[in-house]
């Protein structure tokens, strides 16, 4: 849990003055960005706000030249400035989050992170749950590149602390909120296939839903085609499925019930090579 604290030195209320301000000046152009008609925002993207955000930030940096700080145990430089913004997401208040507050917490945590002080595991522990805590409101904001730069920095500080089933969270989240951010509605919608089948590859057992809703299609596929009693058929549809019948098989099916089973053979061998490619690749962590 993230620490609420207040500045511990002149140093630091200097700092945290500093970015508010850049926080503040850059959320000016943010507004102005969500304030457009929708229609005009989805056309846009948020990359020209993400590199006049990277150059904010770089400013901030460039003057982070901390004096020997000493850390309250492993508590991080801007904890004071993440808290406001976490306990709000703790909470789930539904009133949202000021962006300026939004944007503060985004810059010290990149701070932090691009600054010259090297973070203890703790501190990347910390740092990594106020950018996975981060994503949502700035999802909620309309700001779902920020949601994915955030899920992203949380990304790699899980991995670098080992937490698997963090990385696998924070990869999900960063996945759908790339998706968020496409402009086009067509890939939006397109995006969404994935995470509904396997979760964008971090929820493999999803896939075996569309198995069984497969199998269910081609079971009622098959019979509208046969005169056989419907046991045989269902016994057929689940052997064809990961072992395609021969000639021999398909006598009693009617025209088109030998089309179903090739079909069904086909999309059986690449729904079960995809669900053990990426079985493999969460057990092994590929």
């Amino acid at each position: 849990m993230l620490e609420k604290s207040a500045p511990s030195s002149p140093f630091v209320t200097d700092m945290s003055m500093r970015i508010e301000r850049h926080a503040d000046t850059y959320a000016e152009n943010v507004t102005e960005f969500l304030e457009q008609p929708h229609r005009l925002r989805r056309r846009a993207t948020e990359q020209p706000l993400l590199d006049l955000f990277t150059r904010h930030t770089e400013a901030v940096v460039a003057t982070y030249d901390p004096p020997g700080i000493r850390r309250a145990g492993d508590s991080l430089v801007f904890g004071h400035l993440y808290a406001p913004v976490l306990e709000h997401t703790a909470t789930a208040a539904p009133q949202p989050m000021a962006v300026n507050q939004l944007l503060a917490a985004l810059i010290a945590a990149e701070v932090e992170f691009r600054g010259p002080l090297r973070l203890s595991r703790t501190q990347n522990r910390l740092l990594a749950e106020a950018y996975e805590r981060l994503g949502r409101p700035l999802v909620q904001a309309g700001l779902p590149a920020h949601a994915a730069l955030a899920y992203r920095r949380a990304w790699s500080l899980y991995r670098i602390d080992e937490d698997t089933d963090a990385e696998d969270r924070c990869g999900l989240a960063l996945a759908r909120a790339r998706r968020l951010a496409q402009p086009a509605a067509w890939r939006r919608a397109g995006g969404l296939v994935p995470d509904l089948i396997c979760g964008y590859g971090y929820r493999p057992f999803r896939m075996l839903w569309f198995v069984a809703f497969q199998l269910l299609v081609f079971v009622v596929a098959v019979m509208l085609r046969s005169d056989q009693p419907p046991a045989i058929t269902v016994f057929q549809v689940f052997m064809n499925y990961l072992n395609p019948l021969g000639v021999g098989d398909t006598d009693n099916l009617r025209v088109g019930g030998r089309v179903v089973f090739v079909i069904e053979s086909y999309l059986g061998a690449v729904t079960m090579s995809v669900f053990f490619a990426l079985l493999v690749r969460r057990w092994f962590r590929l």
